[in-house]
């Protein structure tokens, strides 16, 4: 799953006629990094869901379709955002366990593809989602304070407020259809989901072993651009 219906107002003017997805970083759209990442770890079927400037996301999809099957979560009538976004999709994804990947980041594998750890990691007993977060210091273009702690064993907890936390959320994550049980009706964030694991101690990270970049601004794209050169 892809979630690629954001409005985008923080990359504004850029995505004043384009969707955030379809601006370019290194020559190439944000959702085709993704994509190319996903389909180099293996992945054959995505779900992309669509709401703003809708119709420019689906002719760009379709262009994908010989190397991925592709289908779309049409969110043209309402914008869930990103859990009412999975809630949405869930009836197009066959699997129980899938990976769900936010379409405004950019990461560079590390010593193993980053995908594959995430697959190799995931305990189907004791996990409900699977986070990959990436240590604060190395959270590149990142202005937040971290999102998360993580103990030895993986285990997620919240960043308390006012306080400071190692770990950052990069967007990506494998997550199990348990996750989306007895959801909120409509739009609703998925930290709502995640706080629901961090109870029941089922939510769960893996620290990035190679480069992230929070794409969020214009400003970040050519600080981005430099850093893909250099590796």
């Amino acid at each position: 799953m892809v979630l690629a219906a954001g409005l985008g107002k923080r990359m504004r003017p850029l995505t004043a006629t384009r969707p955030k997805p379809l601006v370019e970083v290194a020559g190439k759209a944000l959702l085709d990094h993704v994509l190319d990442r996903l389909r180099a770890a293996g992945v054959a079927k995505v779900v992309v869901n669509v709401h703003y400037l809708a119709d420019a996301l689906e002719a760009h999809v379709a262009r994908r379709k010989g190397e991925l099957d592709v289908r779309i979560s049409d969110e043209r009538a309402l914008l869930l955002e990103t859990g009412g976004g999975l809630v949405k999709a869930a009836p197009l994804i066959a699997e129980d366990t899938f990976f769900a990947v936010n379409a405004d980041n950019l990461w560079i594998d590390g010593p193993a593809d980053t995908l594959r750890l995430l697959a190799e990691r995931w305990d189907d007993s004791s996990m409900d989602a699977l986070l990959l977060v990436v240590p604060l210091a190395r959270a590149h273009c990142h202005a937040g304070r971290g999102d998360f702690h993580m103990s030895a064993s993986g285990k997620l907890s919240r960043r308390a407020t006012g306080k400071v936390a190692p770990f950052v959320f990069t967007g990506v994550q494998l997550v199990s259809k348990r996750l989306l049980a007895d959801p909120p009706v409509g739009a609703f964030s998925t930290n709502i989901l995640w706080d629901r694991a961090i109870a029941a101690g089922r939510l769960y990270g893996v620290a990035h072993q190679g480069l992230w970049i929070d794409v969020g601004t214009p400003g970040a794209i050519p600080k981005a651009e430099l850093l893909i050169g250099n590796e």
